[in-house]
């Protein structure tokens, strides 16, 4: 595994680039990159920290993900929008304004 990921330094306006601990922080970094990156970007993250890691993170840590990113994540990484933590969420928040 590199040093870090080739990601555009542009998704992390926000955070201290050069200071980026990539293996503490990959929670943030995976849902950054999926929110509002690109395919290729998907294709760097999957390499630097592998399917399975991702996969768990989108199962168990992340909570959030708009609709039309869950559609996405979930044909790319071939796993059900239903297994997504941040799915199960949304679905559950939904009947709180019924």
């Amino acid at each position: 595994m590199g040093h870090k990921p080739n990601l555009d330094k542009g998704l992390f306006w926000d955070w201290r680039y050069n200071e980026i601990d990539w293996q503490k922080t990959y929670r943030s970094v995976i849902e950054r990159v999926l929110e509002r990156g690109t395919k290729e970007e998907w294709n760097e993250l999957t390499r630097f920290y592998g399917k399975p890691k991702i996969i768990t993170a989108l199962k168990e840590e992340i909570k959030f993900l708009p609709d039309y990113i869950m559609d996405g994540v979930s044909s790319y990484f071939n796993i059900k929008k239903e297994e997504m933590a941040c799915y199960i969420r949304s679905q559950s928040r939904k009947g709180q304004w019924i």
